[in-house]
């Protein structure tokens, strides 16, 4: 799976980033939750579209992971990332 030259954006309800990857010859579009990103990358409630992006860029490696360890076990066009999918067992 390689990353896809699709921009991240704040989605325009402020419910998450979303973002795209590449796999098996077709785009997966995903989204992380704000929640998510407030969770378990510090993210602050209260800020801005700006900080939101920089703090998923910040904590991409680890995003894209967990997308991509969720997107071979449930294979599907469209996938969302919640607090649940990082917390460790």
């Amino acid at each position: 799976m390689e990353a896809l030259d699709f921009e991240p954006r704040v989605l325009a309800n402020r419910r998450g980033v979303a973002f795209a990857l590449a796999h098996a010859n077709s785009t997966v579009q995903c989204v992380i939750t704000l929640t998510t990103l407030q969770t378990h990358f510090w993210l602050d409630p209260q800020a801005s579209d700006t900080q939101v992006l920089k703090t998923f860029r910040d904590g991409y490696g680890r995003i894209r992971a967990i997308a991509e360890r969720k997107m071979l076990a449930h294979p599907a066009a469209k996938l969302e990332l919640t607090p649940d999918d990082f917390a460790r067992p």
